[in-house]
C-alpha cells in the first residue's frame, strides 16, 4: 500500500484540489447509473445537513430529529440502528468537538506574523508563538474563528483572525492515490475522492465505504444517496483518522458494467463522443 500526507487547502494549492474540482460529476454521474437508493436509506440522508461547515446549532437541530425518529413506530429496526450511530456521532461531536491530533488549522491574525498552518496536538491543543497553547476541546469546526478570537482577545485588544480547520483523512482501496490527506472539511465527499486520484481501474463505486477503526459508518444505499445529494465531509460528521475504503471489483461482466458507467457518465457531462 502506498501512503503520503498532502495538504490540500485553498484554490490551485495542489494538482489533486485541481482534479477535484473538475471531475466530480463524472463520479456523479456513474453513481447516479448504478442503482437507486430505498426508503429506508433516506432517513439520515433527508435530514436538514445545515451548513457545510455544521454550527452547534445546526448539530442540536439534528440530534433532535434523530431522536424523534427513534421514538418513531414508523422504521425498520435496520433504520433505526442507523439513526442510533448517526446521533452517537452528534453527541460526541458536541460533547468533544471537532479537533484532534493530526488535523490543521488555516490561522491568519492581523498584525501578526504567525504560521498559515497550524498542526493540532495532543489535548487536542494548537501552539502559537508569544501566545503558548490553546486548547481546542470542544470546539467545532465552525467555532474556530470565534474561539481563537476569544483567545488572542486576552492578549492583543481586537485581534482580526480568520481561521479554518483541516480534517485528516485516509483513502485508500483501489484509486489512484491512496494515502493521508489533510483536506476542508467542507469538500464533497466525491471530491475527497478526486483528492486521492479517483476511483482505480477495477474500483467497485457501489462497494464503496466509510470506516472509523473497525467500524463502517457509511456504506451502501445511504452513502451513494449522500454522494448524489453533495453532502460534505462535516455533514457526515467525519472527524480526523476516519477512512474512505474504495473496494476493488472482482473480475467480470460487473467490474466493466461499472468501468462503462463511469466513462458513459462523463461522455454526458463533457459532450464526448465517443461512438
Amino acid at each position: 500500500m502506498r501512503c503520503s500526507t498532502k495538504v490540500v487547502y485553498g484554490t490551485g494549492s495542489c494538482c489533486y484540489f485541481g482534479l477535484a474540482m473538475r471531475y466530480p460529476l463524472v463520479l456523479l454521474a456513474a453513481l447516479a447509473l448504478l442503482g437507486n437508493v430505498s426508503a429506508g436509506a433516506q432517513v439520515l440522508i433527508d435530514a436538514d445537513p445545515g451548513s457545510s461547515i455544521r454550527s452547534r446549532e445546526d448539530l442540536v437541530r439534528l440530534l433532535a430529529m434523530y431522536e424523534e425518529a427513534l421514538e418513531s413506530p414508523a422504521y425498520s429496526s435496520r433504520t433505526k440502528e442507523s439513526v442510533r450511530s448517526g446521533a452517537l456521532r452528534i453527541r460526541e461531536r458536541l460533547e468533544l468537538g471537532d479537533f484532534q491530533v493530526g488535523d490543521r488549522v488555516v490561522l491568519s491574525v492581523e498584525g501578526e506574523e504567525l504560521p498559515d498552518t497550524v498542526l493540532v496536538e495532543t489535548g487536542p491543543a494548537i501552539h502559537l508563538p508569544r501566545f503558548g497553547e490553546i486548547s481546542l476541546a470542544g470546539v467545532l469546526r465552525s467555532e474556530i474563528t470565534g474561539h481563537l478570537t476569544q483567545v488572542l482577545g486576552r492578549f492583543i485588544r481586537d485581534p482580526v483572525v480568520r481561521a479554518e480547520g483541516l480534517m485528516r483523512l485516509s483513502i485508500q482501496g483501489d484509486v489512484r492515490a491512496p494515502g493521508f490527506f489533510v483536506v476542508p472539511a467542507d469538500m464533497l465527499v466525491t471530491d475527497a475522492l478526486m483528492v486521492a486520484g479517483g476511483p482505480g481501474p477495477n474500483a467497485n463505486l457501489e462497494g464503496l465505504r466509510i470506516e472509523r477503526g473497525t467500524e463502517r459508518i457509511f456504506e451502501g444505499e445511504e452513502l451513494q444517496e449522500a454522494m448524489r445529494l453533495g453532502r460534505t465531509l462535516d455533514q457526515l460528521n467525519l472527524r480526523a483518522g476516519d477512512q474512505l475504503m474504495m473496494p476493488a471489483r472482482r473480475a467480470g461482466i460487473g467490474g466493466t458494467v461499472a468501468r462503462y458507467a463511469l466513462i458513459i457518465g462523463s461522455a454526458v457531462i463533457f459532450g464526448v463522443r465517443i461512438f
